[in-house]
């Protein structure tokens, strides 16, 4: 997974500041970052406050484990369908 330069924190004070009536070219230049970049943080990220965040966190991550288990449950019941298939 890429790694961004801003922490969630971060890009939630980035927010707060554009909300707060900053323009976001200024923001930007500010910061270093794109325009593009504020506004695909603004959708993902706009009105969660920190505790929002740490709860998308751990369900991407439960989501993630979930995907891996049925990957892998899947996998192993071709595997038997195929042993099976051969007999």
């Amino acid at each position: 997974m890429k790694m961004t330069r801003f922490s969630e924190p971060q890009i939630l004070a980035i927010l707060r500041q554009a909300e707060g009536g900053v323009p976001v070219g200024e923001l930007c230049r500010e910061h270093g970052m794109s325009t593009a970049s504020f506004y695909k943080w603004r959708a993902k990220y706009g009105g969660m406050d920190a505790s929002m965040i740490s709860q998308m966190k751990s369900l991407e991550d439960e989501n993630r484990r979930l995907k891996r288990m049925f990957a892998d449950l899947s996998m192993q019941a071709d595997l038997l369908k195929e042993a099976l298939g051969k007999k």
